[in-house]
């Protein structure tokens, strides 16, 4: 099998490198590198979220290695020019638990010289890969950041039920529930972890490229209707006041949910943040490896696969130094009620601050690349190596 190569380097910005680490837990690792050219530095992990690639980093990277540190960002599991894994829908889903997430972070940042590192910041799905990294390991993962997506702690045990006998389950489960809505819907991770999600988007009627135009600019700020808001809990009434992008109409693919909201050409043309050229980066790559690869991170959640390993940390805090970014027009902070508030009252003893971009969305380190860079730098060098 020919080996792919590394990214054309006309598409990267001056001062980040592609490149490849083999060996790491059964996989041949796709790498965005800055600040490569100094050794010694102390070391920045970077972990993209779905349906994005390493590619997302590229615009906060160099100035986090002008700041003296040496930055990764690796293509995750499942993503872009990482292989080693499996990308059949009937997959065996135990690569893609998080534990085995944090066993690929770890041994990349070994592999590369480094036995700690000064901070793991994670977007979107990455969020609580970078968690459960400085949960489990703190000795390695001397820090956090969490963008977009709260971690409100693992999941717990029941306590206390020999004296006080737990409550029956619910008569209809959530998804029953928003079926039954006088307009009928379903959760996006549910439906993205169904056998057509990946033929949908792949063979969806627009193209990978427009549905991808799409989708980002639904849920970015561009689209003046996010208005996120804190909702009261976890029912089908109140998750139904999300955008369909979370809360889809119940007949409705993810591609024909992102279909109406493609901007005008001359609104594509004037997005900065993300022109063409940037977005025919990642179109081009989801062309190639399909989504089937980042939509088994969520069938490993939703099939509750993990959650028993994960409940040996149940009431387990993240101790070292945190923080908090998403953009203010960001659903993601709140699509899990109560994460939001959980993550700095309970979760994260450190947690420093909690930062809401204005005029971001939820891809808010293209956005907002310039304050996203600015907060993380800021944060890594007041954060003292241990």
């Amino acid at each position: 099998m020919t080996q792919l190569a590394p990214l054309d380097p006309t598409v990267l910005p001056p001062g980040i490198r592609s490149r490849f680490v083999e060996g790491i837990n059964g996989l041949r690792v796709h790498i965005l590198e800055a600040g490569f050219e100094t050794s010694g530095r102390p070391c920045v992990l970077l972990l993209h979220g779905f349906p994005e690639l390493a590619y997302s980093w590229r615009k906060v990277m160099p100035p986090i290695a002008a700041a003296g540190f040496h930055v990764i960002a690796p293509d995750l599991r499942g993503y872009g020019r990482t292989t080693g894994w499996d990308p059949d829908y009937d997959a065996d889903l135990r690569p893609f638990r998080l534990f085995n997430a944090v066993r690929d972070a770890l041994g990349l940042v070994f592999a590369m010289g480094h036995r700690s590192i000064a901070g793991v910041v994670g977007h979107d799905f990455g969020s609580p890969v970078a968690a459960w990294c400085a949960l489990v390991r703190p000795d390695v993962f001397r820090s956090v950041v969490l963008m977009s997506a709260p971690f409100a702690g693992p999941p717990g045990l029941p306590f206390d039920t020999d004296r006080n006998p737990s409550s029956p389950p619910p008569h209809q489960s959530i998804h029953e529930a928003l079926a039954a809505l006088d307009r009928p819907r379903k959760h996006y991770q549910w439906y993205y972890s169904t056998r057509p999600a990946n033929s949908d988007l792949m063979h969806c009627t627009q193209g990978v490229h427009a549905f991808l135009r799409a989708y980002y600019h639904q849920k970015s700020a561009d689209w003046t209707e996010n208005r996120p808001f804190r909702l009261s809990g976890w029912t089908a009434t109140e998750l139904a006041k999300m955008p369909t992008y979370y809360i889809m109409d119940l007949n409705d693919t993810m591609a024909t949910t992102a279909a109406p909201h493609m901007p005008a050409a001359s609104a594509i043309a004037a997005c900065r943040w993300l022109p063409e050229s940037e977005l025919a980066v990642y179109s081009s790559e989801y062309e190639r490896t399909g989504f089937q690869g980042g939509l088994n991170w969520y069938r490993a959640r939703t099939g509750g696969i993990e959650t028993s390993d994960l409940q040996n940390f149940s009431g387990r805090t993240i101790d070292v130094p945190s923080l908090f970014i998403a953009g203010a027009s960001d659903w993601g902070v709140y699509q899990r009620p109560g994460a939001f508030e959980a993550m700095a009252d309970v979760a994260c003893t450190g947690m420093r601050d909690r930062h809401l971009i204005d005029d971001a969305g939820h891809w808010v380190q293209q956005e907002q690349a310039s304050q996203v860079a600015d907060l993380l730098t800021d944060f890594l060098l007041r954060t003292p190596a241990r």
